[in-house]
């Protein structure tokens, strides 16, 4: 690894015969030079960038100590690393005035003089060729890495060049999908991103290829950096700072894993052909088995309980005049999706609504799945459907309905749900505010009068809502499924309904719906009603 050329390096120089003119702290000797330049301007600072070996004959040099303080600090605050006297015969200085030197020590400025038989071009070229000597290894140690990273390109995967770069450089990387999870990483003993990353890898996978980010959290550098070709395969995370030979071979570490993961991308085509085909297999049968169509969900994975269809349109689509663009179109969206929801289950259908040329991408996903976060990352600004969540078996119906609201969304600009029956909003907007609650009461009041009857009602509203599904109910309340069904017990225990029963059913779900708010604005023409008052027992 290469050392920069410090203050303390050009005094070791015999050749040079650079002296200090007062006894300066081995702290200040250990600046680093970054170049060397000659100046007797009463007022440098504005010429300087930083780092710099700034030497002077003193020509225009003050000889008042007020005059000295004021051109040291014009100096330091311009950036200089140190400042050089020249000393000789002809010259202004045979050696360094007093005030000068004074003024340089209480501003911790090394004063150096350069003697009669040294040339300030000598100096210069001193700086500039160990400076050159430090860019070559700079590059050697590039080359160096970007051949271990070209020979680890040539295995198996993704963790190879990985684990070349840390060694390499010592600074910490993984490669994430596009919705933050870990793919590979150069340490075995990492398995999930640092959760001080997430904000930063959301931000960057926002913007598809679009640019990268890097913060510092906690006194950790971190660095995002997207990989793929045309579309967003995944994301580089970089966690450690690298030096500069380190850091002119992120792009090809870009480069190369960006090949890596489109490579992955067409070998999993025949993987996403399959569960394509199964989806096919799950909606060409106008009925079928709910143990098949469970038993086909579950062989991929999905195990949710209740699960949903997604229809959207990709670009060029039903723009497209004819069908190659919109197909190609399609096919990459579809193969984005099918990375990004569990499951998989995704196929693109010949021909888009109403016979258009480039075909719709098809979709089943579960219940408890975030779409819309899904669709806002892989089909921006795309019309899309999302049906209603269903029994694995009628998922055919939610797709046909997901369909049916392509146009809407179209219009829209935003994905389109299918909601339930909208009957109970006619019913609740009808009826009088007053009549409702005494309604929800004579339901529920004997769930207020227990001990921990909010807590029932909560559960007996989150069951009804979920379609009576006990996993998606657990998971919401944060609870175990034999809590949820503990508490119904007790629920219908101290109603005396049934929950198999149809009107008693309604009844729940209809008194829950009133009590949660649906009846905010019943009856007042569009503005939020007062509070009911109490007509509970004990209220």
């Amino acid at each position: 690894m290469s050392v920069p050329l410090r203050i303390s390096d050009l005094l070791a120089r015999p050749d040079l015969a650079l002296s200090v003119t007062y006894d300066v702290p081995p702290r200040l000797l250990d600046r680093t030079i970054e170049a060397a330049t000659v100046s007797d301007l009463p007022v440098p600072g504005k010429w300087l960038q930083g780092g710099e070996l700034l030497m002077t004959i003193g020509l225009l040099l003050p000889s008042d100590p007020a005059a000295c303080r004021a051109y040291v600090r014009e100096v330091t605050e311009g950036g200089a690393a140190c400042l050089a006297l020249g000393l000789g015969q002809g010259l202004p200085y045979q050696e360094a005035p007093a005030p000068l030197v004074a003024a340089a020590e209480e501003a911790g400025l090394p004063l150096l003089t350069v003697p009669d038989e040294v040339p300030f071009i000598a100096v210069t070229k001193a700086v500039f060729d160990a400076r050159a000597d430090e860019q070559r290894e700079v590059l050697h140690r590039a080359f160096a890495t970007q051949r271990r990273l070209t020979a680890a390109a040539a295995g198996d995967g993704l963790r190879p060049m990985l684990a070349e770069w840390t060694a390499a450089t010592g600074v910490g990387a993984a490669v994430l999908d596009p919705l933050g999870r870990l793919l590979a990483t150069g340490d075995r003993a990492q398995h999930t991103p640092p959760p001080q990353a997430r904000d930063l890898v959301e931000r960057v996978a926002a913007r598809g290829l679009r640019g990268s980010a890097s913060s510092t959290t906690g006194g950790q550098q971190l660095e995002v950096q997207p990989l793929g070709a045309r579309r967003l395969r995944g994301l580089l995370l970089l966690t450690g700072r690298p030096d500069d030979a380190a850091r002119s071979v992120v792009p090809g570490l870009v480069s190369l894993l960006s090949l890596e993961l489109e490579r992955r991308h067409l070998r999993d085509e025949p993987e996403r052909r399959r569960r394509s085909a199964l989806l096919s297999e799950l909606l060409a049968a106008e009925d079928p088995a709910a143990d098949r169509a469970r038993d086909m969900l579950h062989s991929v994975g999905l195990t949710a309980e209740r699960v949903r269809g997604v229809v959207v349109e990709p670009e060029g689509g039903r723009e497209a005049a004819d069908g190659a663009a919109g197909e190609a179109a399609a096919q990459e969206m579809a193969a984005d999706l099918a990375l990004a929801i569990p499951g998989g289950l995704v196929r693109v259908t010949g021909t888009g609504p109403g016979g258009t040329p480039g075909g719709i991408v098809e979709a089943v996903v579960g219940e408890d799945l975030d779409v819309r976060d899904v669709l806002a990352r892989f089909a921006p600004h795309r019309p899309a459907g999302i049906g209603p969540a269903t029994a694995p078996e009628a998922v055919r119906v939610s797709l046909r309905q997901a369909a049916g609201l392509l146009a809407v969304s179209r219009s829209a600009g935003e994905p389109a749900e299918a909601r339930q029956s909208q009957a109970s909003r006619l019913l609740l907007d009808l009826g009088d505010r007053r009549t409702l609650h005494g309604y929800a009461d004579s339901v529920l009041g004997p769930l207020d009068l227990a001990d921990n009857g909010e807590e029932l009602i909560a559960t007996l509203a989150a069951w009804l809502e979920t379609g009576g599904a006990w996993d998606a109910t657990s998971r919401r309340l944060g609870v175990h499924r034999h809590t949820v069904r503990n508490r119904l017990d007790k629920a219908m225990d101290l109603t005396g309904r049934r929950l198999d029963d149809p009107d008693d059913r309604f009844d729940l779900w209809l008194a829950t719906r009133i009590r949660r708010g649906d009846a905010a604005t019943a009856g007042t023409g569009g503005r939020p009603a007062p509070p009911p008052p109490p007509t509970r027992p004990g209220r």
